[in-house]
């Protein structure tokens, strides 16, 4: 199968409803924003390998670069398309990672909501950076 951003955006979707869990990257027992881009990317054949020890609040993406590179996400700087994982900064001491969606939408693990949702991206969010599903060649 050839994963395409679509693909990773669907893996998102099937996502919705799962609990939050800090830490979390199962289904059952809950995710966080990074176990969800996690087992998303699992869902489409990528591995991301072991993840660098982060926290709640996190200024930086220190050593998520080799782990989104293992999986196949490149860094692009041109307009976000669906599918696409984004790092947003809700706040100047938190960065927050999304699988966007269509329309300005975006699938995240929403601590306040305490599970998965599919909505609009809070505009007052701003990008920090993101990254695009390289084609695979299986």
């Amino acid at each position: 199968m050839m994963a395409r951003g679509q693909d990773l955006l669907a893996a998102a979707r099937a996502l919705v409803g799962a609990p939050f869990r800090l830490g979390g990257a199962t289904r059952k027992s809950g995710v966080d924003c990074v176990g969800l881009v996690v087992l998303a990317l699992r869902a489409v054949g990528r591995e991301t390998g072991p993840l660098p020890p982060y926290r709640l609040r996190h200024i930086t993406l220190d050593g998520f670069g080799p782990v989104l590179a293992r999986a196949g996400l490149n860094e692009v700087s041109d307009s976000i398309v669906p599918g696409d994982v984004i790092a947003l900064r809700p706040s100047p001491a938190q960065l927050h990672l999304a699988i966007a969606g269509e329309a300005n939408t975006l699938v995240h693990a929403h601590a306040g909501l305490r599970r998965v949702v599919h909505g609009p991206r809070p505009a007052q969010w701003p990008l920090h950076r993101h990254w695009r599903l390289a084609p695979s060649g299986d």
